[in-house]
């Protein structure tokens, strides 16, 4: 039984509908940890979920059709009221006690009643990731990760784990599906040197749909020396195909870094895409074609230090003359957090583009290292931050530079902050080894190799058994 939440008025029966899910990030995050700490992942599924939530908001829903009147049991989530209270004409509806599926705040209360469950069992919810519950006592960490009626749990002792298990399947209709090998699409395997994380079936379903898989493969994602515009080619009478393409690979792009810069460059055209547009995206797939294997290894033999690669490719797009932003972020020898983006204004020079790019790669270490210290993770301080731009260092250790910073916004100087307090260590690192590239323009095919080895990105028919 489904309500028809289309027909709720907001401020009447329902209020506040926003329900956090685990980000991607902290997924890796917690993979590379567990790796290291060589913990056991283990994965629970609700059965029903939203129907656990309480309702706080007053509800009320017609009778099911073919539901043959009060003489007949009713079920426990709906209590029937008389119709001059709520409905004309002597009729029947049901005050619904329980958030049935269709309901705009359904996820909102199965959340607030999953975490509920959690604190009175002793955890404590991160302030990093809201989905995040650690619980840490003398001798046990155990570790929940919710992604709505899906969870991943691990920690340092199995009876601690078992234990919450069985709080779980007594608070809730629970199945217990065992050691995490699938996960919203994420394949989950164990090798000698970690876990290693890709999507394959989901890239041979998408090259499949497409109808793209029997094509010749390519080494990369993008044309070299590729610049499109908007208006370039003629527009698409059916755009929408080259919107769900892009979509699908927005979400593949969670386990391959590869494709996000291609991704990042192909979102810009969604309003009006062209068949040039579209020739680009069948290029991608047939990039995937050659790589649907291809995942993220985090690698058990590593360290807990975070070091992290910045770059800025500047005006580099023919649209607006902004820059393009990248960085790559790992724990030891493990990648685990990376982007592609264009900035929000356009640089007066490269030494300014490269600045933002390293400001925004501070955001993320800042917010990582407190998502690692909810995980009893403890990161050496100062997080090497490497970047190909010796101006933009000297920006940082001296302040004197007003002609050229004077112009720059007052958050950019954030990363100035952080390298006094001892949080970051600007360092230089040579063009040809900034893993960064891979993530704000088109290299060589011979280069990009090169980059996703260092990256730890693998293939699973070469990751070791």
């Amino acid at each position: 039984m489904v309500a028809l939440g289309c027909r709720q008025r907001y401020g009447v029966d329902y209020w506040e509908t926003f329900a956090p899910v685990a980000k991607m990030t902290t997924v890796r995050t917690l993979l590379a940890v567990a790796a290291i700490q060589h913990w056991t992942l283990h994965q629970m599924d609700v059965s029903n979920a939203f129907l656990h939530g309480d309702l706080d908001d007053e509800v009320y829903m017609t009778l099911p059709a073919g539901y043959a009147g009060f003489g007949q049991p009713v079920q426990p989530v709906v209590q029937p009221l008389l119709a001059s209270d709520v409905a004309p004409h002597g009729q029947y509806v049901c005050k619904l006690l329980k958030s049935l599926y269709g309901l705009k705040q359904a996820p909102r209360q199965w959340f607030g009643k999953l975490s509920t469950a959690l604190l009175q069992f002793g955890f404590v919810q991160s302030k990093a990731d809201y989905t995040l519950f650690t619980k840490k006592t003398a001798q046990t960490f155990t570790v929940v990760l919710v992604y709505v009626d899906d969870m991943v749990i691990t920690g340092s002792h199995s009876e601690a784990i078992s234990t919450l298990k069985q709080y779980l399947s007594a608070q809730f209709h629970m199945k217990d599906l065992g050691a995490l090998s699938y996960f919203l699409g994420l394949e989950v395997s164990y090798c000698s040197e970690g876990i290693f994380l890709c999507q394959k079936k989901y890239a041979q379903d998408l090259l499949a749909d497409t109808k793209m898989d029997n094509f010749r493969a390519l080494k990369v994602p993008l044309t070299p020396n590729l610049k499109l515009l908007y208006t370039t080619g003629t527009p698409l009478k059916d755009p929408n195909r080259y919107r769900r393409i892009v979509g699908r690979l927005i979400y593949l792009s969670i386990t391959r870094p590869d494709l996000s810069f291609a991704v990042q460059f192909l979102s810009q055209f969604m309003t009006c895409p062209t068949d040039a547009h579209m020739k680009e995206v069948l290029h991608v797939l047939r990039y995937v074609q050659a790589t649907t294997a291809h995942g993220v290894l985090f690698n058990s033999n590593s360290t807990f230090q975070l070091h992290a690669f910045c770059d800025s490719d500047w005006g580099s797009c023919p649209n607006t003359r902004k820059s393009v932003t990248g960085y790559a972020i790992l724990l030891g020898h493990s990648l685990i957090s990376w982007k592609s983006k264009k900035q929000g204004v356009v640089s007066r020079s490269s030494t300014e583009g490269e600045y933002r790019a390293m400001a925004v790669t501070c955001c993320e270490i800042t917010w990582l290292l407190v998502l690692l210290k909810d995980l009893a993770v403890y990161s050496p301080l100062p997080v090497l931050l490497y970047c190909d731009n010796q101006a933009a260092l000297h920006i940082i250790r001296n302040p004197v530079f007003h002609e050229r910073t004077k112009h720059i916004e007052v958050d950019c100087h954030y990363v100035r902050d952080k390298f006094k307090i001892g949080q970051i260590r600007p360092s230089y690192v040579a063009s040809k080894q900034q893993l960064a590239d891979l993530f704000t323009k088109v290299i060589s095919a011979g280069q990009y190799a090169y980059l996703l080895s260092k990256l730890g990105v693998v293939s699973s028919s070469t990751s070791p058994a």
